[in-house]
């Protein structure tokens, strides 16, 4: 079984190399490029299914025995994300291929699909890691990739945009490079097994300060008020299906990390004040700055900004009830966001506009898309019985079970921030769905530019990720089942400890 933990994140790479030999052969690229995603979330599934017979899975690459060699881990919470991650990267790339087929330019595919498998490989290479240096090596190997995929197709927004988003996360990533640097002088390992034995022992002050180091690091790279600032002003410049993979994981990835570093490194047995009143700040200025922006991407942009706060707060508790509502608010994050933005370039492909003040009329232009928004949009909303409701309810229980203040505060605060954002999501639906196209809009553009079979696959493929939000909710009760196991596992991180120094095979 050792096999199957590094298995995803090197078919991945091989699929990038494959497309990158085959980069000026568009047909060929569409047919590898999903192949290798598909190989690789079979790989993934077939990892999950043995982490839940067999328990935490250590290996240790290249026959150096830990903390000195690389060290691949898979437990529940890593094997739950990576499944849930490929497959979504799967549907988006699926959306992709069809986009393509109906008249993307010549060269864009030689560079999207090699980048696109790459940052795959990074984002498996993150729930992975057994050690800091290669949960660095992994978000660089995902943000390099990024860095192409944030200009393709370039125009002077998405140039400017792609900018403020290298700057941003290069910075982040010197951040980081110097906190594990610090780490190491302190603690003599990099190791994150032997980093929960040895940050123990620290003096408090220096715990303390690699702590707000590494949640200063995560923070940026995953959007936390008042880090978010390069979040909405970037996203929304790629291309759509660029976009939908951003909003899906990159962040995610980040308060993965966040998540791993802070229960295993610096666990605490209270309520985190700090993280909670961060969560509350990213729930209003994300909620709040949703209503006040008309293109449709900038709303979702905020929209995923505020919905961090909700995965930070499950976290600032640090209880099993927390981290359960954490988990599971990242598993319906990651579908929900995914479907909202590929919904919104079928919404573009049929007016050519995003704007809010020329939307309008699509209910009538299509039904289809109309259910295929509605759905997700009441699920990020938290309406009963979606997924997104699910997650929430979780965490309002998580947060009510705390005896202090502070939990009953951001409690109340998430409940505020769902109905501001039901009242984003309204603005959209009403005037974008309901209300007749505007006049200055003008007529709709041609639909000539997607094949009749291209048009049904992106169709399909978008309906299948709203129809995954669904299931999230059918199987909540397995799903909460192995997020309360996960979230036990975090908690006490024995096994993980024990698999990393006695049962990595080399």
């Amino acid at each position: 079984m050792n096999v199957l933990v590094p298995l995803p994140f090197v078919l991945l790479l091989l699929g990038a190399a494959l497309t990158m030999i085959s980069r000026r052969r568009a047909t060929w690229l569409r047919v590898l490029a999903p192949l290798a995603v598909a190989a690789s979330l079979a790989a993934a599934c077939g990892l999950m299914a043995a982490v839940s017979r067999d328990g935490v899975i250590a290996v240790q690459m290249g026959g150096w025995a830990a903390p000195l060699g690389i060290t691949l881990v898979a437990d529940r919470l890593s094997a739950l994300l990576l499944v849930v991650s490929i497959g979504v990267l799967l549907a988006i790339m699926l959306h992709a291929v069809a986009e393509g087929a109906g008249g993307t330019s010549e060269t864009e595919p030689g560079v999207f699909y090699p980048a696109y498998l790459t940052l795959t490989a990074g984002v498996a290479l993150i729930f992975l890691a057994g050690d800091l240096f290669n949960l660095f090596v992994a978000f660089e190997i995902m943000l390099a990739s990024s860095y192409v995929l944030m200009t393709l197709t370039p125009t002077a927004e998405r140039i400017q945009a792609g900018m403020t988003y290298t700057v941003v996360s290069l910075m982040s990533s010197i951040l980081f490079l110097a906190s594990i640097g610090l780490t190491y002088a302190a603690a003599g390992t990099v190791n994150l097994a032997d980093l929960s034995e040895h940050v123990a022992n620290l003096p408090e002050g220096t715990r303390t300060a690699l702590g707000l180091l590494f949640l200063v690091v995560f923070g940026i790279k995953g959007a936390i008020a008042p880090m978010h600032l390069w979040l909405p002003d970037s996203y929304p410049a790629a291309l759509t299906r660029v976009t939908a993979v951003f909003a899906a994981l990159l962040t995610k990835a980040a308060i993965y990390a966040l998540i791993r570093v802070e229960t295993l490194i610096f666990p605490r047995e209270q309520v985190s004040w700090i993280m909670l009143v961060l969560a509350a700040a990213t729930m209003l200025v994300g909620t709040l700055g949703a209503l006040t922006h008309d293109d449709v991407h900038r709303v979702f942009s905020f929209i995923l900004v505020g919905h961090i706060g909700y995965m930070l707060f499950g976290l600032g508790l640090f209880s099993i009830a927390g981290l359960t509502g954490a988990i599971l608010y990242l598993v319906h994050h990651i579908v929900v966001q995914a479907a909202l933005f590929l919904v919104s370039d079928l919404m573009q492909g049929r007016t050519g506009e995003t704007s809010l003040r020329r939307l309008g009329g699509l209910a009538q232009m299509s039904s289809f898309i109309a259910v295929l928004f509605f759905i997700p949009a009441m699920s990020v909303s938290g309406m009963p019985p979606s997924s997104g409701f699910i997650a929430k309810l979780a965490l309002f229980q998580a947060g009510l079970g705390e005896d202090r203040v502070i939990a009953f505060v951001v409690t109340g605060v998430a409940v505020l921030a769902s109905l501001l954002t039901l009242m984003a999501m309204s603005r959209i639906w009403t005037l974008g769905f309901w209300r007749p196209r505007p006049e200055e809009a003008g007529e709709p553009p041609a639909a000539a530019s997607y094949t009749r079979a291209s048009t049904r696959l992106m169709g399909t493929v978008t309906a299948v990720l709203v129809v995954g939000g669904l299931l999230i909710a059918v199987f909540a009760g397995p799903l909460s089942s192995w997020s309360s196991m996960a979230a036990a596992d975090l908690l006490d991180p024995t096994a993980y400890r024990n698999a990393v120094t006695q049962g990595g095979a080399p």
